[in-house]
């Protein structure tokens, strides 16, 4: 099964891309082992759209663009479950033991996700009722991934 976030806004150059991508990276090396096929971060760019519903379609469509036919589809809101990480490393496990082709994670951008694409997603995830720069909601979701992946490794990395 194949990772891809995809997220509106980009990270610019500097500590939050290098974590970023530190976890990226190190999920490639533990998540082949596992049967991943690896992990992609698609950024889409923010909709200049004058009223939120249009910058929100907008971006839904380019989100949707990023979705492969049969993906589960995991949306991040401030409405979704809070997952503990052993919760959400067994998910992927078995989307990944039912050969799920992929799984797809939306960030929206500063309105947040369209309510269609909300919809439609398999999965909603909340990192809490706050409300968190989707900066930093890349940097945790990647870190969760690679935390599930270790924890599906049985590796020391995740301390219950």
């Amino acid at each position: 099964m194949r990772l891809t976030v995809v997220a509106v806004g980009k990270l610019k150059q500097g500590p939050e891309r290098e974590l970023a991508e530190r976890y990226r990276s190190r999920f490639d090396d533990l998540g082949r082992k596992l049967g991943f096929r690896g992990l992609d971060v698609y950024e889409i760019a923010e909709s200049r759209a004058r009223e939120t519903p249009a910058r929100m379609a907008e971006e839904a469509a380019a989100i949707s663009a990023q979705v492969p036919d049969g993906a589960m589809l995991v949306t991040l809101d401030e409405r979704g479950q809070s997952l503990g990480s052993v919760a959400f490393a067994n998910q992927l496990g078995r989307w990944r033991d039912e050969q799920a082709p992929s799984t797809v994670f939306v960030i929206g951008g500063a309105d947040g996700l369209s309510p269609e694409l909300r919809r439609k997603g398999k999965l909603s995830l909340s990192f809490g009722a706050a409300t968190w720069p989707h900066q930093m909601v890349r940097m945790m979701l990647l870190e969760q991934i690679y935390r599930a992946a270790t924890i599906l490794a049985g590796h020391p990395y995740h301390r219950a």
